[in-house]
C-alpha cells in the first residue's frame, strides 16, 4: 500500500500511515506520464512530509522525470538525466529517508544511485532491459515513460543486474492499457508485462549471461530494501526451459469494465520466449 505525494498528504497523515503499516509513499512530477495530471512540480514545499516519512521509516518512491520543456532542452530522452540531480537533493537533505528511483532507464541514473548511500535504491523494468529507442519510435505498443533510450543505456542497466547489486531490483510498472488507447490519438504510455513478468525476465537475462541473477533480482533485494519479513510463506513459482511465443493479445471485458470489451497487446507479442512457468505452489 502506498500513498500519492499531493499538498493535501500531511506529516501527520504520514504518521497515521506508518502506523496503518503503509510502507510508501510514490511521487510524479506533474504532466509526465500518463495519469500524472495532478502530479507535483516542487519538491521543497513537501520536505516536512519527508522528514516525517524519514523518521518513520517509509519509502520514497520517485518517477525520476521532469516536463518536457523546449525552451530549455527538455524532452523526453533527457528528462530522466536532468531529474537526478533532485534525487540527489532529497537525499542530502534526509540521508536516512529510503528513497527508490523507480524504473531507471540510463547510465547516467544507475551511477548516480551507485553514488549515493545505502538507503537510496532503484528498480529496472523487463522491458527496460529489452528495449532501445529504435524499438518504442513509431512502435506505440513499446511506448513507456520513460522511454527507452540508447543501446550505452541499456548496457548499464544490463550490467548492474548482472553484477548482482543489491540496490537494484525487479520493478514491472506494467500497465495495461487498451490497445485502442495505445493505438489512438492518446498515444498512453505504459508496457503491459504482468502475466509473463518471470519467463520474460528468464528469457531477457539468460540472453546476456545473467540467468543466475533471476532470484535476488526479482525476489530477495526489493524485499530487503524495503525491510519486508518473511514472515509467512507465500509460494513458489517454478520456471522451465520451454520453447513458445508470447500471446498477441489477451482479451478484456465484463461489468467491471462497464461492460467495455476489447484486447490488450503484451510485451514482446508474437514474440519467442525461451521460459515457461510450469507451476505455482
Amino acid at each position: 500500500m502506498s500513498l500519492y505525494l499531493n499538498p493535501d498528504l500531511t506529516p501527520e497523515e504520514i504518521r497515521k500511515a506508518a502506523k496503518a503499516g503503509v510502507r510508501g509513499v510514490k511521487s510524479y512530477p506533474r504532466g509526465v506520464t500518463t495519469n500524472s495530471e495532478s502530479g507535483i512540480e516542487s519538491y521543497d514545499i513537501y520536505y516536512p512530509v519527508f522528514k516525517a516519512m524519514e523518521e518513520e521509516g517509509m519509502v520514497l518512491n520517485l518517477h525520476g522525470e521532469i516536463p518536457s520543456d523546449p525552451e530549455k532542452n527538455i524532452c523526453i530522452m533527457n528528462a530522466e538525466e536532468r531529474f537526478l540531480s533532485h534525487l540527489k537533493d532529497i537525499h542530502t537533505a534526509f540521508p536516512k529517508l529510503k528513497i527508490i528511483l523507480e524504473h531507471a532507464t540510463t547510465e547516467a541514473a544507475v551511477n548516480m544511485v551507485k553514488s549515493l548511500g545505502d538507503t537510496v535504491g532503484c528498480t529496472i523494468t523487463v522491458h527496460h532491459l529489452q528495449l532501445i529507442v529504435d524499438d518504442w519510435a513509431g512502435k506505440c505498443h513499446n511506448f513507456c515513460k520513460p522511454v527507452a533510450k540508447f543501446p550505452s543505456d541499456r548496457a548499464a542497466l544490463r550490467n548492474v543486474v548482472k553484477e548482482g547489486h543489491p540496490r537494484f531490483f525487479l520493478g514491472t510498472d506494467s500497465a495495461p492499457h487498451p490497445s485502442h488507447k495505445k493505438e489512438g490519438p492518446e498515444a498512453c504510455a505504459g508496457v503491459f508485462t504482468s502475466p509473463l513478468v518471470l519467463p520474460y525476465l528468464a528469457t531477457i537475462l539468460e540472453s546476456f549471461g545473467a540467468l543466475d541473477r533471476l532470484k535476488g533480482f526479482a525476489c530477495e533485494f526489493g524485499r530487503q530494501f524495503y525491510e519486508v519479513k518473511n514472515e509467512k510463506w507465500v509460494g513458489q513459482v517454478r520456471l522451465e526451459r520451454e520453447a513458445w511465443s508470447a500471446p498477441q493479445s489477451y482479451a478484456y471485458g465484463g461489468s467491471g469494465l462497464d461492460g467495455e470489451q476489447g484486447e490488450v497487446v503484451p510485451f514482446m507479442a508474437g514474440k519467442p520466449l525461451a521460459w515457461k512457468i510450469a507451476s505455482i505452489e
